[in-house]
This record gives structure tokens, sequence and C-alpha cells, in this order.
């Protein structure tokens, strides 16, 4: 298995860590230290030495940090996450609702007189600091740089990762490593810069065309690469982990220890390119006045999949498809009270394990029946692994690792028959996916300019989801990829290749969870009669494909288009997925895609 179901931090261990952490404080004289769930790489996952965060509180998410004081000690929570809380921390901590309570305003409070809160220079962005130290003006607060507190009381903390790195194939990169260097050292030196620090693993992993297994779920390798703008690489990481890979590496990458970074930038020429947004502290320190702020050369060139990587993600799609289907056919034909979420999330991984091309699970996957389905990134343990029950509904979010792609589909399905609301609230959820799938829109438009639109079904019944509509997506690397977003926030236009999720939700706490999720790629739009010549358009390509419950679905609810086009969604499901399936799980899903 993949997947284990453990329980990875308890609520009890909190105090006396917290407790302890508060004895480093004193001894520093500090008035608080921040932990935030980062490493020094600044990407969204983190490896088990680096799990500060869920192991002095107990949250587990994905995001998140503690600003632990002498008196006081937040974890500061985003939507996803607040139902979680409660269950995972300790009443020493104060869950804060994060972003809507700053950082900023919650130290002036908790403050009021001022005082000196530390910080690991490596685990935060410079961004986060100028923006923290701007709006604490005139507080009397003092951030300060210092060791971290954290890994000096974590007696047992696990060591690095120290995994091999792999060449990643060029038919599934679709572009060699020494093409992507000449193409983003060009830009530096159109800019007039000598070099950028490159400090993200899927940037390090799509640059050089490798993948790793320092994050689990993640083929990510740990290092830090400075792109020269002559296109020669400076790469510092573990050189056990590219032992095996200096042919494929060539001559243009010089290998460097990880700790030699520091001292190397503070005797490179500038300008250096740095990102604000994800580059260390200690790193801007190193560089000095030397910095030239911009974007990771890498984001946008990853985000902008070409044909090859595309390819590969939707015939990962039709196989995961395949998985996911035989999976649905086998849970419904056994009886509410009958299995548990465990068994789910086992059954669905050795669905995918039988494809060879299959490397890890993307992700943990969410198995939430009845209220554990109102936790959006619920996690099945052995303590809460929860049977299936009649009128339940199943939040089955998961996806897959694969040599040619990175899936990520969402389903709810009933068990036994589902309460009126249930499906009414389902069928809402239903309508905004269609929505946003039919979409065209103006080349330009950001995710926020559109996310709106899979919301609209759901705020015409009063209700809304606290998280973004949709999220990037790497091709055989990180489920989680920016910059693009469906989100209310997000600013960087949609482009082609952009492979993004579409999935809009609803939670009712303490009652049931929906969910729908398929994976679309950015495409540009053919020409309609009667529209602007001059004015280009872009629409979704579908990539996921597996059957929406439409036991669930009340179909007035939908309009015309709307059910046509899920007509026309189910009739592709079954040409695409049906020759791939059992002989039992392709009558299943023939009657699973009949019209409505």
């Amino acid at each position: 298995m993949f997947q284990s179901f453990e329980v990875t931090s308890r609520p009890e261990q909190g105090p006396p860590r917290l407790a302890a952490l508060r004895t480093q404080l004193k001894a520093e004289g500090l008035d608080g230290f921040l932990v935030p769930r980062a490493d020094a790489h600044q990407g969204e996952y983190v490896a088990p030495h680096d799990e500060r965060l869920s192991w002095l509180t107990g949250f587990t998410g994905s995001a998140g940090f503690c600003a632990a004081l002498m008196d006081v000690a937040g974890v500061f929570i985003d939507g996803r996450y607040r139902t979680q809380v409660k269950a995972q921390v300790a009443d020493v901590y104060t869950p804060v609702a994060w972003p809507e309570v700053s950082l900023a305003d919650w130290l002036r409070a908790e403050l009021p007189d001022g005082g000196i809160v530390g910080f690991d220079p490596w685990l935060h962005a410079v961004g986060q600091i100028e923006l923290l130290n701007t709006a604490l003006k005139g507080s009397g607060i003092e951030m300060r740089r210092c060791e971290n507190l954290v890994d000096r009381i974590w007696q047992d903390q696990p060591a690095p990762p120290m995994f091999p790195a792999k060449v990643h194939p060029l038919e599934f990169a679709g572009e060699s490593h020494a093409d992507k260097c000449a193409r983003l050292a060009e830009d530096l030196r159109k800019k007039g810069e000598a070099a950028a620090v490159i400090t993200l693993p899927d940037s390090l992993c799509w640059l050089l065309n490798v993948r790793g297994a320092d994050i689990a779920r993640n083929p990510v390798v740990h290092g830090f690469v400075v792109l020269h703008a002559s296109g020669a690489v400076d790469l510092f990481v573990a050189p056990e982990k590219v032992t095996d890979l200096a042919d494929h590496l060539g001559d243009n990458v010089t290998v460097h220890e990880p700790d030699a970074l520091l001292g190397y930038l503070e005797t490179l020429a500038g300008p250096i390119r740095l990102d604000k947004s994800t580059v260390p502290v200690a790193v801007v320190d190193a560089v000095g006045d030397r910095a030239s702020w911009g974007d990771d050369p890498c984001a946008l060139p990853k985000a902008c999949k070409n044909e090859a990587e595309v390819a590969g993600s939707a015939a990962a799609h039709l196989r995961d498809g395949a998985a996911l289907v035989e999976l649905l056919a086998w849970l419904d034909a056994q009886a509410p009270g009958t299995v548990t979420e465990a068994q789910v999330v086992r059954q669905l991984e050795e669905q995918r394990r039988r494809d060879n091309a299959l490397q890890d699970i993307s992700f943990e996957t969410i198995a939430g029946t009845g209220p554990n389905g109102a936790i959006m990134h619920y996690r099945v343990t052995e303590e809460t692994d929860s049977t299936l029950e009649e009128g339940h509904l199943l939040v089955l979010d998961s996806g897959g690792q694969y040599l040619d792609g990175t899936t990520d589909i969402t389903r709810t399905v009933p068990i036994g028959a589902a309460p009126l609301e249930a499906k009414q609230a389902f069928t809402s959820v239903l309508a905004g996916m269609i929505a946003m799938s039919r979409l065209r829109w103006p080349q330009g438009l950001a995710g926020r300019d559109i996310e709106a639109i899979g919301r609209v079904p759901l705020w015409m019944a009063g209700q809304d989801f606290d998280h973004g509509l949709g999220h990037g997506v790497g091709a055989y690397l990180s489920v989680h990829e920016g910059p693009q977003r469906l989100s209310k926030v997000s600013t960087v236009p949609l482009m082609p290749g952009m492979i993004l999720s579409n999935e809009p939700g609803y939670y009712r706490e303490g009652a049931f969870g929906i969910r729908l999720e398929n994976l679309l790629v950015v495409r540009p739009a053919p020409d309609l009669p009667g529209g602007d010549a001059h004015r280009k358009m872009l629409h979704w390509e579908t990539l996921s494909f597996a059957p929406i419950d439409t036991r669930l679905v009340i179909a007035d609810m939908l309009d015309s288009a709307a059910r046509d086009w899920l007509n026309a969604y189910h009739r592709d499901v079954a040409e695409k997925i049906g020759p791939r399936l059992s002989q039992d799980a392709k009558l299943w899903l023939d009657a699973a895609t009949a019209p409505i």
C-alpha cells in the first residue's frame, strides 16, 4: 500500500511540546516564534523532516502555521481546515481564521506593548516577511531571524530525505532539459539578469527532466538551482541523489553540496533573479543588493504543458478512469453498513496498481462518509475509519502519479437512499461544474475573472464553499501546481496547455459533504459564426472520465444545456472507458451512464 492509516499526530502531544518551545523562547529572549508548514524549498508539501507544524500542534493540514507566544498559541488555518483543526489540536492552541484575520493584526492584539518574534529565515519567503514587517510598523513588534527552535526540541526528528533521482524520459517531457535551460536563459539575458535562483522542487525537476521521491506522493528532488544567463546550471543537491545521472545532466550542469549554496551566491555577480513569493529570506540575505525581483523562470513554462505532456496526461486519465470505475462498480455491489472508508481506499489503490505506469498515488486518498465528508481534506485513520451507512454520501477524492501524467478526480456517491437536501445541494454543485466545463472566455482572463461561474448555482441557493474552485496540476509532478488557479485571488492569465481542476463542493458540518472534480486543459477555442474575428477565445478540454452519479441529480434543477452536457459527457465516458473494463464493470458503467 502506498497509503497507510496510521494516526500521525495526537492532540495530547501538543501541550508538552508547546511548553518545551516556550522554555526555548525564554532562553532566547523571544516573545514568540513562527512555525510554518514549510521547508527551505518553499513548496506546498514537505517531507517528514519538515513536518514541524504537525509535530508541534497535531494539525496535519497542507497549509497553515502557528504563532507561538508565551501566553497564547494561534494555529492559523484557511476555510478548508476549520472543521479538521477542531479535532486535531489541544485546547492550549487557538484556531485562527486566516486570512480573514491576518498574522499582523493578531500579533498587534496579543502583543500590545510590542515584543520580539523569532523566525527561521530558511522557512519563510522574503515576500511574506516584507509584508508582515510593513503591517507591523509602529507596533513595537520586531521580527528577528533565529535558529529553528522546534528543531532544538524535536529529539527524534526524521533525517532529511535522501532518495535517488531518476531521468524523466523525453517522450513524456516533450523537450530536452538542455533546450529548456537555453530557452529560459535567453529570457534572463533579455532582462539583463546574470542568473536566477530556483528553490521550488517541482521547478528543479521540470527544468532538468528528473523526478525523485523526496516528498511522498510528489515525485520531486530536494535541491537548489542557479540558472545562468549562459544556460549553464549549478545544481545544489546531495551528490548521492544524482550519482547515476551524470550522462543525463551533461557537462552543462555542475553539482555542488547543498550547504555550499549561500557561499556560492555571495560570490556571484548580479543581477540575480529572485522570486519574492518563493525564495527564502536566507537566500535573499546572501544575495543582498544584487537581487532582481521577478517570477520563478520555470513557473509559467512549466504550467503551459507541451503536446507530449498533454497527451501523456490524457492517456493517464483514461487508465485512471478505468481504475476508478472498477472501484465504483464494486462499491455499488456492497450493501450499506458492510464497507468502511479504509476498505474503499485499499480497493481503489488495488485497481490503480494494476497499471505498470503507476509510481505512487498523487495524494492521500480522501474517502469521507457521512459527517467525515464535510471535512474537506479528511484522511481516514485506524481511529476514524467509519462504516458507509444507509443515507450517507461518500466523498471520494483521489489520484495517481503515473509516468505519463498526474491525475486528480473526485466523485460523490450515495450509500443507499440520499436525503432530498443532499440531492439538491449535489445538483447545484453539478450545475456549477458543468457551467465551468462549458465556458468560453476571452484570452487574457485570469482565474479570479471566471471562478464565480462554478459557484453561481450554489449562491442562488444561499450556499457556498470555502476553498478555491480549482488548482493547477503538474505533468507527473505536483498535484497542486502554480501559478495558475481558479481562485478569487489568482491574477495569472490562463494560457493554452495549463491543466487545472474544476472542483466545486458543498459541506454541511456534522452531516455530509459533496465535491465533484474533473481535470481540464486550456485550449484555443474554435471560432463561432457571428463571433468577433479579432477576439481570441479559450475553452476547456476535459481530461477526466468517470460517471457522475445521476442518482443524486434532480434533473429539473438543470437547464437543457446542462442536461445535454451531462448526457454527452456520459456518452464519452462509456466510449472511452468501457473497453478498458472487466465485464461486470462494463455492465455497471452502461447503466451508470444512461441519459437523464
